[in-house]
């Protein structure tokens, strides 16, 4: 008897989460909740719920974007930063769909407990995060098909899951959180122009408007520049007014990577070229975030 999955099966499920993405998925955990610490609250259930909702909603978001992207036939065998399960693979289209609507009930599940040990006000904000989830990839007119992408990815994936990972450990919003969740979305929608501008010749053929179509490789390119220098500049002058911990200044230790993110671009014309860039821009958020967690918790410890 053959056991029920080989382990090409199980790389197969693994890679239809598309596992390299979820670090913007828990990173803004991690900061949030760093955040929190060092205003003296934490509680480790709440961390791990929320931190595994988060995974679950990313996940659920890569799997509704696949199965879209196939429906539309933007997808085929060649196409690059794809899960492939359902091209590559043959895992059926429906079994994508609805793996991604159980993630999403999993997610559900873990916010009421969220919810019910804190604020049933959380739901709300959890409710529209998922929404926008789905609808980011399905509809008549996804919100990927639009020159608003990086603004709903880099909102949603960043001031809006930090705030609630810092409000569900203390019970309150700070100015400086909403302050320093500006940088998460600037670095996280970073990675989604980075996908953008990568795409950039695919989805203009299929009639998508998204931000490189309509602005063109070289100024996408000036402005995923620009929105890891505001990202950068935006915490040093937090550290500077004493809104935050002079330790949040470590997040400089990254710009190195944001400047091989940006070099990795400069001349590059196919998707298989640039996508060292696209890695570059994703390691970028997870040094800056946890950079800037590790400076909030020594913060922490070493305040007088």
């Amino acid at each position: 008897m053959q056991p029920a999955l080989q382990p090409a099966d199980l790389n197969v499920w693994w890679r239809m989460i598309r596992p390299h993405t979820l670090t913007a998925s828990f990173i803004p955990v991690f900061a949030g909740t760093a955040m929190a610490l060092s205003d003296g609250g934490f509680r480790a259930d709440l961390f791990f719920a929320m931190l595994l909702a988060s995974l679950l909603i990313q996940g659920a978001t890569n799997m509704v974007n696949e199965y879209y992207d196939y429906v539309r036939g933007l997808d085929n065998e060649q196409s690059v930063g794809i899960g492939g399960t359902i091209v590559r693979d043959g895992v059926a289209p429906v079994t994508v769909r609805n793996l991604a609507f159980a993630f999403y009930g999993l997610a559900v599940l873990l916010g009421v407990y969220i919810c019910s040990e804190t604020s049933w006000w959380v739901a709300v904000a959890g409710t529209v995060s998922i929404l926008v989830s789905y609808f980011y990839s399905a509809g008549p007119l996804p919100i990927s098909s639009t020159p608003l992408g990086e603004l709903f990815s880099g909102l949603f994936m960043g001031p809006v899951i930090i705030l609630i990972a810092y409000f569900i450990q203390t019970g309150s919003l700070s100015a400086a959180a909403v302050c320093v969740s500006v940088s998460f979305g600037l670095t996280i929608g970073a990675i989604n122009l980075s996908n953008n501008i990568r795409d950039r010749d695919g989805d203009a053929s299929h009639g998508r408007r998204t931000l490189p179509v309509l602005l063109g490789r070289p100024k996408s390119i000036g402005l995923l520049a620009a929105m890891f220098a505001v990202a950068f500049v935006w915490i040093g002058l937090l550290a500077a007014w004493g809104l935050v911990t002079p330790w949040t200044l470590l997040v400089l230790l990254s710009i190195p990577k944001a400047v091989q993110a940006v070099r990795g671009f400069v001349g590059k014309r196919t998707p298989v070229d640039m996508m060292p860039a696209m890695k570059s821009t994703a390691q970028l958020n997870t040094f800056f975030g946890m950079l800037l967690s590790i400076g909030f918790v020594i913060g922490f410890f070493v305040a007088p």
